[in-house]
């Protein structure tokens, strides 16, 4: 079972350390990641995590990370595969 996260807001130090924290405290194994920053303080980054072993309801997850990211103007998708590929299928 894998989930696609999401990130999007106005760079600065930490964000990928926090996202990659937090899904280390709900056993959410990080798979692959990409990140860019687009005219010097757009932040967005795409993970692919591994959540078979998550220690949490997949919601919860979702609820944590937003919840550590929204006083700093980020937003943050959680959003299942079958959900992501439903989602992109023609």
């Amino acid at each position: 079972m894998r989930a696609v996260i999401t990130v999007v807001g106005k760079d600065m130090v930490g964000i990928v350390a926090t996202i990659a924290t937090e899904c280390a405290a709900t056993n959410a194994n990080i798979l692959d990641v990409t990140q860019s920053v687009f005219e010097d303080d757009i932040f967005a980054m795409v993970m692919l995590v591994d959540v078979s072993n998550l220690n949490c309801p997949l919601p919860e997850l979702s609820d944590r990370l937003n919840n550590l990211t929204k006083d700093v103007g980020l937003v943050v998708y959680v959003m299942h595969e079958d959900i992501f590929n439903s989602m992109h299928r023609i």
